[in-house]
């Protein structure tokens, strides 16, 4: 989850191309962030608490330089903790993305060192320093991810399993990072780090070495025809809106492709599983209701779940994975469990080269571009675009869904009415109660409300006990089988004080207010879930917080 970046061969402005490298990954980690580089082959730090924003560094000329934003796993936020870690000797530092497990045993272990945190990467660090990075890797328990700073020999040493790394190779200049999305104003020249993998990066030259057998790796170098388009805001405040807006045309792009290989596997007497990890996970189960109400056997599963499905899944079913960094690192679990069962596996992911995309049969990208927003939802409405279309929907109702035209001042008026509210509740029935878990989800993340979705049928069986007057209820209301038991439920809400937010193709008498959408049939789901965004992002600036970087949260979740 934590954001890392280092350079290595620049020419003396390492700490300025780590610093900029660290704000493109600040949406991975912003508890605090540090950055050590070499001057006169001594390592020179400088670490601060909070998020990066519009930092500069003072730090000296130097041709190597390696950085980190951090979500905090071990130890509270505070300089002290914040990375990157000095060994004793001060000539080592490292970064580290991910948990190392064992790391009290180690501690106990490790005699005559001084510890300044209350880390385990720094446990990790001292162990490297006594024994090296090859045999100290081999006795870390976890999924992690090291970069060594080593000033003695003017090099980076990294080694991973499980969080990703990925190193960008330039002209006399090589780079190494978390996210290839920091790479791309550098280089297209890519080498996706794979487990038990140990790097040797200077800046002439990459080595890769097998960590189980120490013999040497040639590296396979993978050239991305992506631009460097790293997103900008423009004309919006923040990155959330920004996203928000980039769907029409994301939609569009999508209802266009084919996807005919991918069809070819869906069958109805074949069963689909859909896999995920919060917002991804909703975008799951709108599948499993959107292919069940076809006629397609299918079943979501939380990633973090998988093993209730282990020992069901056969070769003959196919596994449908959906994520937008590809790194999340319960995805990866399941997905290196689930190939063993030999079952065909179709990734549906924002990053070409992530880990998922390289484990999978067949891979669809969504296109969505950069999101930078923590808070998901220009990759979410992609992701239901595809399967809308894997079904052969028409695709002129997808581009219908893509034109949005949507009440914006309405929507902004309503968030100042209900932004000091302590509850929302969402409600939906079939193929809208996915919906209504996305919006709920979304208002929680960005805008800190208690919000949460209900089936709306199950109201009755204990949740109406909430209900109190003035409460917010929103009611996802589409044109479909759904609508009159959706009204009832509404007057149910009604009768017990609740204000009714109805988001439906028409009005209707029990609406205190009223968000119209159009009449898409199954596909009415994506204006729908762009509302929710809109008010949740509203929701957010009305109540003087920042959507982009809603608190203890990160962008990819790279830690169990």
């Amino acid at each position: 989850m934590c954001g890392i970046f280092g350079v290595v061969g620049a020419s003396q402005n390492a700490a300025q191309l780590v610093l900029a490298g660290l704000k493109k990954l600040e949406y991975r980690g912003y508890d605090s962030w540090g950055i050590t580089v070499k001057q006169n082959n001594k390592l020179v730090r400088e670490r601060h608490v909070g998020k990066i924003g519009s930092a500069q560094t003072k730090l000296p000329a130097s041709n190597i330089g390696l950085g980190h934003t951090r979500w905090a796993t071990h130890g509270g936020v505070t300089v002290g903790n914040a990375h990157p870690h000095l060994d004793c000797t001060e000539t080592l530092c490292l970064v580290h993305n991910g948990i190392v497990e064992n790391f009290l045993e180690l501690k106990q272990k490790l005699s005559g060192h001084c510890f300044q945190s209350e880390t385990d990467t720094e446990v990790a660090l001292h162990l490297f320093e006594e024994c090296g990075l090859l045999k100290g890797f081999k006795q870390i328990v976890g999924m992690n991810a090291f970069i060594l700073l080593d000033s003695a020999k003017n090099q980076l040493l990294t080694v991973k399993n499980g969080s990703p790394l990925i190193i960008g190779l330039g002209k006399n200049k090589n780079y190494i990072s978390s996210d290839v999305w920091a790479l791309l104003d550098h280089t297209n020249q890519i080498i996706f780090l794979e487990d038990n993998q140990i790097a040797q990066i200077t800046g002439k030259q990459v080595k890769l070495f097998s960590v189980k057998s120490n013999k040497a790796i040639k590296p396979k170098v993978v050239t991305l025809d992506w631009k460097a388009e790293q997103s900008r805001l423009g004309k919006f405040h923040h990155y959330m809106e920004k996203e928000i807006f980039d769907q029409p045309k994301i939609i569009t792009n999508l209802a266009s492709q084919d996807f005919g290989a991918i069809k070819k596997l869906i069958k109805p007497n074949r069963k689909t599983y859909f896999l995920g990890c919060g917002t991804a996970y909703y975008a799951a189960l709108f599948a499993e209701y959107y292919f069940r109400l076809n006629g397609f056997e299918a079943e979501a599963i939380m990633a973090s779940e998988y093993q209730k499905i282990l020992k069901l899944v056969k070769p003959d079913q196919l596994l449908i994975v959906l994520s937008q960094s590809g790194e999340t690192i319960d995805i990866i679990n399941s997905v290196k469990e689930l190939t063993k069962k030999k079952i065909p596996i179709v990734a549906l992911t924002n990053v070409l080269g992530s880990s998922l995309y390289r484990l999978a049969d067949y891979k669809i990208l969504l296109g969505a571009g950069q999101e930078v927003a923590v808070a998901s939802t220009k990759a979410f409405t992609a992701k239901l675009a595809i399967i809308l279309n894997l079904l052969g929907l028409d695709s002129g109702l997808i581009k219908a869904a893509a034109a949005l035209s949507l009440d914006r001042k309405k929507i902004r008026t309503l968030s100042q009415t209900i932004k000091d509210c302590d509850h929302i509740f969402v409600i939906g029935r079939g193929i809208s109660y996915p919906i209504a878990l996305e919006a709920a989800l979304k208002i929680k993340e960005v805008s800190y409300i208690h919000a949460e979705a209900y089936a709306a049928g199950e109201l009755k069986h204990g949740p109406i006990a909430l209900i109190d007057k003035g409460t917010p209820a929103i009611v996802l209301a589409p044109n479909d089988e759904t609508l009159t038991d959706m009204i009832s439920s509404a007057y149910e809400i009604k009768a017990r004080g609740g204000l009714i937010i109805g988001i439906s193709p028409q009005d209707n008498p029990v609406f205190d207010i009223h968000l119209q959408v159009p009449d898409l049939k199954q596909a009415t789901a994506i204006p729908m879930t762009v509302i929710a965004q809109l008010l949740a992002y509203d929701l957010a600036i009305a109540r003087g917080l920042n959507p982009d970087k809603p608190r203890n949260l990160a962008k990819s979740v790279t830690v169990k």
